[in-house]
């Protein structure tokens, strides 16, 4: 998929509010780790693997989700693949240095886990003509034939997840915590929203953005600052459940977000979007050894199961399961468009005629909130 590129210049200069502790584990049982030419073609007896996350591996989100997908690699491969990873890690100028040790250390392909490792990511590649490199949530689309881009349409499961919101809501204010109100979160919120208003037409979304991806007292402030201006349902789109915990305090329903957390929050767990990097991860580290690896761009979907809904909490009752179930089922079929027009922004501009829809290329790039965000 063609996708627009996106400066890192977009975050401005804002950092991550991580330890900026850089954590380096590797999951291999011996040192000896150099892959081995087992046939022509370039195929391997075995590779190194790494990867580079911008929170911990204990953070019940995001890099939980992306150390699950690094775990299912060593389970599937076993033997044929040595992993490591580095946790904590800030985006910014650290990373460059990060990718060069791990390209020192031999490692065949790397996979970085957030946007502001592009850049330094990128540059790297074009050193490394023999290393591939992933960049997840990247869209450094380039003609850089060793760097790879890999995200999935996540908005389509936080349509669905609004739904649940939308049913949930008895005040009509749901409070969304974002991280950076850059396309990719923007995309998520507009699909998020969209879901809401489909059940729930007078429904209102409001939107904190703390400016982090992984800060779990700010992402909590946040939560609780949303509760303060009336919402009784909470979403986030960052990488802890820290607004699940101020909704566990006010027993107010919640939508996570990058993992399963029902078994944490069982009396206001709604649903959640969620990934399955493991099959995409464990595919490409397959095709390194194979030697068949070529660089592809992967947005996935419900359909290809890249993307996932969370179970459903006990709260969620049973004709919003059904409802969203049925959604879900004409979104795989593709017979329903989340972005299908008519819409208009939250600021009463029309933005997309009705039988339109916005392209692939503008959800990428997308910069306008949809109506009933504030």
């Amino acid at each position: 998929m063609d996708r627009r590129t996106f400066l890192l210049g977009t975050l401005g200069a804002a950092a991550l509010a991580t330890t900026g502790c850089v954590t380096n584990k590797g999951t291999a049982t011996t040192s000896a780790a150099t892959s081995t030419s087992a046939a022509a073609g370039g195929a391997l007896d075995k590779i190194k693997a790494a990867w580079v996350y911008v929170g911990p591996i204990n953070d019940g989100g995001w890099t939980a989700a992306h150390d699950a997908g690094r775990k299912a690699v060593e389970a599937k491969l076993g033997s044929k693949v040595v992993t490591t990873y580095k946790e904590n890690v800030p985006e910014g100028p650290e990373v460059a240095t990060v990718m060069e040790d791990l390209v020192k250390d031999g490692n065949n392909i790397i996979f970085a886990t957030s946007f502001g490792f592009g850049e330094a990511m990128l540059a790297s590649a074009k050193k490394h003509a023999d290393v591939k490199f992933i960049h997840a949530t990247g869209a450094w689309h380039n003609p850089q034939p060793n760097f790879a881009t890999a995200y999935g349409a996540t908005e389509e499961a936080k349509y669905l997840a609004g739904m649940a919101a939308g049913k949930a809501t008895k005040t009509g204010t749901i409070g969304f915590v974002a991280p950076f109100l850059i396309p990719e979160v923007i995309r998520h919120i507009n699909g998020f929203t969209l879901g809401v208003r489909s059940v729930n037409p007078a429904a209102k979304v409001k939107v904190v953005e703390i400016k982090s991806w992984f800060d779990p007292a700010k992402e909590r402030q946040a939560a609780e600052s949303l509760i303060s201006q009336g919402a009784d349902v909470l979403a986030n789109g960052g990488d802890s459940p820290a607004p699940g915990e101020a909704a566990k305090a006010k027993g107010l329903p919640w939508v996570g977000y990058d993992s399963d957390q029902s078994a944490n929050f069982p009396d206001i767990w709604l649903t959640a979007p969620i990934y399955n990097w493991g099959g995409y991860y464990t595919a490409q580290c397959q095709s390194v050894l194979d030697g068949t690896w070529k660089k592809e761009d992967y947005y996935g979907s419900l359909k290809d199961g890249f993307n996932l809904l969370a179970p459903y909490g006990k709260i969620v009752a049973d004709d919003t399961k059904a409802a969203i179930e049925a959604k879900k089922a004409d979104i795989i079929a593709g017979k329903f468009d989340i972005f299908a027009g008519p819409l208009k922004d939250n600021k009463g501009a029309d933005k997309v005629a009705a039988g339109a829809t916005i392209s692939a290329d503008d959800r990428q790039s997308i910069m306008w909130l949809v109506e009933g965000v504030s």
